[in-house]
């Protein structure tokens, strides 16, 4: 059985605008969304996750914060969302105050109890809030912490708190830290949420080990992966290299293959790993453009046409005139795309003609990179699959 994974949500500060002083949304006068926080959760509902309210509401319940002041704006903000389709599968409210010291209230972890039975995987789980103490939640539960910034908003917990406590790491770097520490992606909108979410479902890694070759292919459809290549094949990385450049893809190939045979095998299996990497990445496909075309380079006419659409078609008219190009035999240049057609699950056709064999090979990849970039475009709101059937 998989592990479910969580987004455990913050509500003032994050959602709704936490007014001051009072810090207490207890009237309809103080109901007011953050910018861009509908769009943003709606954007979160198909990715997997349970959407988690978890807030605490100082009081609720005493005359400091009668829970009468509490429900009405607490329920016009759960209608609202749910008309746009977002409805939390859980909500934690915390009443007590700061000074009771209850296990209770963020950061402790005494209302997460269901979410710490195993059920859960929280390594990949997101903790999404305003102040330290929300990063400081995530780290107890063992998540990583998206904290919302918001430009010329009123910072709750100055930059300095989050800097003492827990390691920031850049957007473009989040990976594991030392010491339990969460991750923690310090954003500035909630499209910016959205967005880092979202492409954590478009990333993907694949790899391959044989007799012959053993190959390890991830990609970043989103383009926040540093790209880097080696097959042990010069021109071939040349010609991976445009892929990574012209489509705007994260892509990262190590290859090692018994090139002391022939180079067959290296590139066969280096398309299979990029095709079935770049299939896992695009995930259900929800939102994606779909096709694509493009026609580049110099002298050279070069032409493809892609189709993500889950089926497999296949058409090749490059006419090479020399056996190499480098150190790299222009007819595997016909078999790494068909392979990577086949891994792909997509209609592939390519068409290209001209004098110099290096450009057509160059004009091909980059005609290719251009297609893909346009069929793996995604607009994360989204939430469409591209066909009338339903499914690609």
């Amino acid at each position: 059985m998989s592990l479910k994974k969580a987004l455990f949500i913050d509500r003032d500060g994050t959602i709704l605008v936490e007014p001051m002083p009072s810090e207490q949304v207890d009237s309809f006068e103080k109901f007011e969304f953050i910018p861009g926080a509908i769009s943003g959760l709606k954007s979160l509902v198909n990715l997997g996750y349970e959407l988690v309210l978890a807030s605490n509401q100082d009081g609720l319940g005493t005359d400091s914060f009668p829970y009468e002041d509490f429900i009405g704006p607490q329920n016009l903000m759960l209608k609202t969302l749910e008309g746009e389709g977002v409805v939390f599968d859980d909500i934690l409210i915390d009443r007590s105050f700061p000074a009771d010291n209850l296990p209770t209230r963020k950061p402790g972890t005494g209302m997460f109890g269901k979410y710490l039975s195993g059920e859960y995987d929280l390594s990949a789980s997101y903790v999404i809030g305003d102040r330290a103490t929300d990063a400081a939640l995530a780290a107890n539960l063992g998540c990583k912490a998206i904290l919302l910034r918001l430009a010329g908003g009123q910072v709750l917990d100055t930059q300095q708190d989050v800097d003492n406590r827990y390691q920031c790491l850049d957007r473009s770097d989040i990976s594991q830290t030392a010491n339990n520490q969460p991750d923690i992606l310090q954003a500035k909108s909630w499209g910016e949420i959205a967005g880092f979410l979202r492409r954590g479902v478009r990333c993907a890694t694949i790899e391959r080990n044989t007799r012959e070759t053993q190959i390890k292919v991830t990609v970043d459809l989103d383009g926040c992966l540093q790209s880097g290549i080696s097959t042990g094949l010069n021109f071939f990385d040349h010609m991976l290299d445009q892929i990574a450049h012209h489509s705007g893809i994260g892509l990262q190939i190590e290859a090692k293959g018994d090139l002391k045979v022939d180079e067959h095998h290296t590139m066969e299996d280096v398309a299979i790993c990029l095709g079935e990497a770049l299939k896992q990445a695009l995930g259900d496909k929800r939102g994606i453009a779909r096709y694509g075309f493009a026609l580049p380079m110099d002298e050279c006419e070069a032409m493809v046409l892609l189709d993500l659409g889950g089926r497999i078609d296949f058409g090749w008219e490059v006419p090479f005139t020399r056996e190499y190009v480098g150190d790299t035999p222009t007819e595997m240049f016909r078999h790494f795309f068909k392979s990577l057609c086949e891994a792909m699950q997509c209609n592939l056709h390519i068409r290209a003609r001209g004098e110099n064999n290096h450009h057509l090979a160059e004009g091909v990849f980059k005609a290719f990179a251009r297609t893909l970039r346009q069929a793996v475009a995604c607009n994360p709101f989204d939430y469409e699959i591209p066909t009338s059937k339903g499914l690609l």
